[in-house]
């Protein structure tokens, strides 16, 4: 019985993402199946790490580590050029600086730039892109609005400083 609810527990914590309903999935929680670097456009399909360790996968977590050096950036292979909805969750240490990139626009994940942020805990995070208007919204709170750039490009993820831990992924 013991061993029952140890597999449970683990099937449970490690369970495979699941897009919200009218969501799709950005990142599978396994590799960077649908991902490249940004600019030698390597993909990374099938891989578990990119830029030298700087992005990692682990426990279906999409990680920055803050011990590997190196200001990268990776890129959804998929275009976004009109209206979309990202969302994810993600939990940064207290050094954080890293960069969000979306048709034109740049929003950093840093202390300063994110009202509510919760340091070393889980928070949610939202793009709602209409038009050539753009939301940002840090735990359901707004925190910036911006105008996006005619025209389509993917939507991007920058190692820039300290670490961040990033999960659920997914756009509408």
């Amino acid at each position: 019985m013991k061993a029952f609810i140890l597999l449970l527990a683990a099937s449970l914590f490690f369970a495979e993402p699941k897009a919200d309903s009218g969501f799709t999935l950005l990142f599978n929680g396994k590799d960077f199946s649908g991902w490249k670097m940004s600019k030698t456009n390597e993909p990374l399909e099938g891989k578990t790490d990119a830029g030298k360790m700087r992005f990692i996968i682990k426990d279906g977590i999409l990680m920055i580590d803050p011990k590997a050096k190196g200001d990268l950036t990776i890129n959804t292979v998929q275009d976004f050029e009109k209206d979309v909805h990202i969302k994810f969750e993600y939990k940064p240490d207290a050094k954080c600086n890293n960069d969000l990139f979306l048709r034109g626009m740049k929003f950093d994940i840093k202390k300063g730039d994110v009202k509510n942020i919760k340091f070393d805990d889980w928070n949610s995070f939202e793009i709602i892109l209409k038009g050539d208007s753009a939301e940002f919204k840090n735990n359901g709170e707004l925190q910036k609005m911006m105008k996006a750039k005619p025209g389509k490009t993917p939507f991007g993820i920058r190692a820039e400083f300290g670490g961040i831990e990033l999960k659920n992924l997914q756009f509408k």
